[in-house]
């Protein structure tokens, strides 16, 4: 693990947030494109479009944070670069608070650039959702989903290496898009983004904030949880969600 002393030889910030764009930008392009070609492929299964657009994200988000992980950390989550401050705030081991804005400005912006770049491959316009999603027990899958994200990567950054935490968080999201209501959207930057498509993924601008304050409860039980489970997991706040590749030129 890197230690407190070495943070300022990390990846310089503006690469970072490069990385946190295009991992997110990404991440969203795979969600939304793969819901529109789901949609297009299996026009009367709704259940076999789920299949395709939770497998492909799982694979997808394993990709990317082996691909970008050692730059950024592979954030690609407002709530994960907050709780990465929380928990690593006081042996300064997390990500600084001074960088938490930028990350996840980053991360916002770079949703709504992957939403309109699946729009633009799949030639649909962009447009507001219409998809009605904040029933009471979708806001509820989306506390449980955050909370489990959250404590996932900060448990197993502790002891795992960046394949087994990659193919770990796809495995997570991917099976939560089953087993939540809400399809585990478990990411303020992933909902904003998706309020600008009118498609299988979309979600409706008026459900958007009910979602993110979810989230936002959720991640503060999985820190919770965390920090009751192990104590310890102050210390490896470096590590999420993959260790940044210190520079090794000046």
């Amino acid at each position: 693990m890197e230690a407190p002393s070495s943070l300022h030889r990390r990846p310089a910030l503006p690469r970072r947030l490069l990385a946190e764009f295009l991992g997110t930008a990404l991440l969203v392009a795979v969600v939304v494109g793969s819901g529109v070609a789901a949609q297009r492929l299996s026009p009367d299964d709704v259940g076999l479009q789920l299949l395709e657009n939770s497998l492909t994200t799982a694979l997808a988000l394993a990709v990317l944070i082996l691909m970008l992980g050692p730059v950024s950390g592979a954030h690609f989550n407002p709530v994960v670069s907050l709780a990465d401050w929380f928990v690593g705030r006081r042996s300064r081991t997390g990500l600084p608070f001074r960088e938490a804005g930028p990350y996840v400005a980053a991360q916002i912006t770079g949703g709504v650039g992957g939403t309109l770049l699946a729009s633009v491959m799949f030639d649909a316009a962009p447009a507001f959702s219409g998809n009605e999603r904040a029933t009471g027990g979708h806001l509820v899958a989306e506390v449980v989903a955050t909370a489990g994200l959250v404590l996932l990567i900060f448990a197993l950054a502790r002891t795992s290496t960046p394949a087994v935490m990659a193919a770990a968080v796809g495995a997570y999201i991917g099976a939560a898009y089953w087993f939540m209501s809400s399809t585990s959207f478990a990411n303020p930057a992933v909902t904003v983004a998706r309020m600008f498509t009118d498609t299988f993924a979309g979600i409706a601008p008026a459900s958007v904030a009910p979602f993110v304050l979810a989230q936002v409860v959720g991640a503060a039980v999985g820190v919770g949880l965390l920090l009751a489970l192990y104590p310890s997991a102050r210390d490896a706040a470096g590590d999420v969600v993959v260790p940044t590749r210190p520079e090794t030129t000046p």
